[in-house]
């Protein structure tokens, strides 16, 4: 007999109190520059938009902890995701810690005003467009595997309506937006590399749905773009 799983693993709760808490604090902690009011913005921004999507998820959803506190034990997962999860992480925290150096070392001239606030607008939106994915689709798992124990079907609700994975589309845009939140060209190279890591796993997801997920192959007919409207 299986035995029964908690709400979530001590692994997973230490790597997301990790991840989402104290990692966007790293480029205070690497510049030691405590008046860099962009680095604060970006943090507070990361810990109240985390925590209040993950209170409304589950609010909804009350399973979808369950499903998301156990992902590394997913013996179903796919295994190029097994792969790609710790990638997609490892570049997000490498944007993060290029910036901090490169404020500490100043590499790069401070970006204009206009810059890092219109940067700081499209990081909350992309942040918040992924949390609405995640809120609205109660099998927004954190590896993929068809979640047949759980009845999985197609969410078409919400983003679905727009674009079939917005749950990469948000983080990604998000993610493009922080080297200019933290004015540095170097992070963007990091950046790029945790965008093309995304870009990589919603093709892969894309294709094991449309073989795997009933009904998946009719609801891409109506909605045509994986990321982007009209591009992608």
């Amino acid at each position: 007999m299986d035995k029964p799983k908690g709400i979530i693993s001590a692994r997973y709760a230490i790597g997301s109190f990790i991840l989402a808490i104290l990692a966007p604090y790293l480029p205070l902690l690497i510049s030691r520059h405590w008046d860099w009011w962009e680095a604060w913005a970006l943090a507070i921004i990361s810990n109240l938009v985390f925590v209040i999507s993950r209170w409304m998820a589950v609010k909804r959803h009350p399973d979808i902890l369950i499903e998301r506190g156990h992902i590394l034990e997913q013996e179903d997962a796919k295994s190029w995701d097994k792969l790609l999860v710790p990638l997609w992480f490892v570049t997000f925290v490498l944007v993060l810690v290029v910036a901090g150096f490169d404020k500490l070392y100043g590499w790069s001239l401070p970006f204009s005003l206009p810059v890092v606030i219109l940067s700081l607008t499209i990081f909350l939106a992309g942040y918040i467009f992924g949390s609405y994915a995640l809120i609205e689709n109660r099998f927004f798992s954190g590896m993929n595997r068809i979640q047949t124990d759980r009845g999985h079907q197609v969410v078409s609700s919400g983003p679905y309506r727009w674009v079939r994975h917005p749950g990469y589309s948000g983080p990604i845009i998000a993610y493009l937006a922080i080297p200019f939140i933290l004015e540095s060209w170097w992070a963007c190279i990091p950046a790029l590399l945790v965008s093309i890591v995304g870009i990589l796993r919603t093709s892969l997801e894309d294709d094991m749905l449309q073989n795997e997920l009933a009904g998946y192959r009719e609801y891409a007919q109506h909605v045509r773009y994986r990321l982007i409207p009209g591009v992608w």
